[in-house]
């Protein structure tokens, strides 16, 4: 599965690159429409999807101001709190990717990761050594928030796609998701917002 969550990126540049030929209009987008699906943009998320047979896997990329607010190490109590309920919020994901309960999706992994969240004890050191390597180095200029989840669903025809409006309401500062899924019918992609939050499988 984890080789198809790498190889979306790629596959679906042109998709996004053609979606955000129309959105030009949006003058604070003009500065990164060119740039990776890998840039930091605030206000602006990745999610990658993937279902396959039975297993859900999602993958969550945004810059950590996009969740907490601010994106500098946690030192008064009021940002250890704002980080402390946004993981709570992250480690509970059900309702923030809108799955449908007929899907019966049950979570076996949520996997979060951040400069951010270092020393509480959450990150697999030894799987994932390496990228969190790679996290610490941007830590400098950039925190982001990497989440990972894989679901098991006993009813995968029942799961038609992701509805993410949860999630843009418990993080208002996150404006777009740069969505793309793998599924049954093949390769989808599309920038999301509030109030068109929905992609299908």
């Amino acid at each position: 599965m984890r080789h198809l969550l790498l190889a979306l990126p790629f596959a679906l540049l042109p998709v996004i690159a053609h979606a955000n030929e129309h959105h030009h209009h949006d003058h604070h987008d003009h500065h990164d429409e060119h740039a990776s699906l890998g840039s930091h943009e605030h206000g602006v998320a990745q999610l990658d999807a993937a279902l396959e047979g039975t297993v859900l896997e999602i993958e969550l990329r945004s810059p950590a101001i996009n969740l907490l607010g601010f994106e500098h190490a946690a030192n008064s109590a009021e940002d250890k709190r704002k980080v402390a309920d946004a993981r709570a919020q992250l480690e509970q994901p059900g309702r923030l990717f809108g799955l449908s309960a007929e899907a019966g999706c049950k979570l076996d992994e949520a996997r979060l990761e951040s400069p951010l969240f270092a020393g509480k004890g959450h990150e697999h050191e030894h799987e994932h050594e390496h990228e969190h390597e790679h996290e610490q180095h941007d830590a400098g200029t950039h925190s982001d928030v990497h989440a990972h989840y894989r679901y098991d669903c006993s009813t995968p025809d029942a799961l038609t796609g992701l509805d993410l409006r949860a999630l843009f309401e418990a993080f208002p500062g996150t404006e777009k998701i740069q969505a793309q899924v793998i599924g049954p019918n093949g390769q989808q992609g599309k920038l999301l917002r509030a109030k068109q939050a929905q992609i299908t499988f």
